[in-house]
């Protein structure tokens, strides 16, 4: 196990009582790191079968004066109350900040109290909604169930095939070829026979799923959930901006050296 951190869930939750709440902060590690079957899996797995995962909240970036990383609050509950039980509440605070003055280290923003307010909200709303304080203050929620988190990560494999092309056997076995070995993770609300026929046969006919290898893993990938496309700038207005550019570093060399600049079309 590569990541410490999540060990001090295990002492918290350990320490807690029966109808105990807890909150601790980590950063964007926890989240995901360990591949299914470590450590870290395993952990995020017995806190989510417990169903004691109560909310995480993505803070802004620069709050704490060490570190300017990505940090998430982890709130753990062992009694949720009704409309939260199997579930998991995430939401992205990452812009309820201002900007400070004077830095205090890393510490550039600060989380004032109408941001601070506005965050408690969203948090006892339990609501898939998007919340604003202005155009730039934008704190979002999302629910989950929690078996959304889990995947079952199979282990695909490819026939032997010997110099004639024809599949290699040991006994009555087929032989796998460990060059062509393949992974896949398939979330657990899916059918992993159903997810192989449609993924998997169609571009491979002779692969099989090797069932002992077949590990279960959990991870909580918080990005791409709150992820929004935007689109990329237009090329004509990308043009444009290169040819204004030009013109005012032409006139400024001008201004100062009395020449001219002419520019390749």
């Amino acid at each position: 196990m590569s990541d410490g951190q999540m060990l001090f869930d295990l002492n918290g939750l350990k320490k807690l009582k029966d109808d105990g709440r807890m909150a601790i902060i980590h950063n964007g590690s926890s989240l995901f790191t360990g591949a299914a079957g470590s450590g870290e899996s395993e952990i995020r797995r017995y806190m989510l079968e417990n169903d004691w995962v109560d909310a995480i909240i993505q803070l802004p970036n620069d709050t704490f004066y060490n570190t300017g990383i990505t940090t998430y609050i982890w709130i753990m509950d062992k009694d949720k109350e009704e409309k939260r039980q199997g579930k998991v509440q995430l939401i992205n605070a990452s812009k309820m900040y201002e900007n400070r003055r004077k830095n205090i280290g890393n510490k550039r923003v600060d989380i004032t109290n109408e941001c601070r307010e506005l965050i408690v909200k969203v948090y006892g709303d339990f609501k898939n909604k998007e919340y604003k304080l202005d155009d730039d203050k934008v704190c979002e929620s999302k629910i989950f169930n929690n078996e959304e988190f889990g995947f079952n990560r199979i282990t695909i494999e490819t026939p032997l095939l010997d110099e004639d092309g024809e599949i290699v056997k040991k006994g009555k076995k087929i032989a796998p070829d460990t060059k062509k070995r393949d992974y896949e993770n398939v979330p657990l609300v899916e059918d992993i026979n159903e997810y192989f026929e449609r993924e998997i046969k169609p571009y491979n006919p002779n692969a099989w799923i090797d069932n002992k290898k077949t590990k279960v893993g959990y991870e909580i990938p918080f990005t791409r959930y709150f992820y929004k496309y935007e689109a990329p700038e237009k090329s004509e207005d990308i043009a444009e901006r290169i040819v204004a550019l030009e013109d005012e570093i032409s006139e400024s060399l001008h201004k100062l050296f009395g020449m001219e600049v002419a520019y390749n079309e």
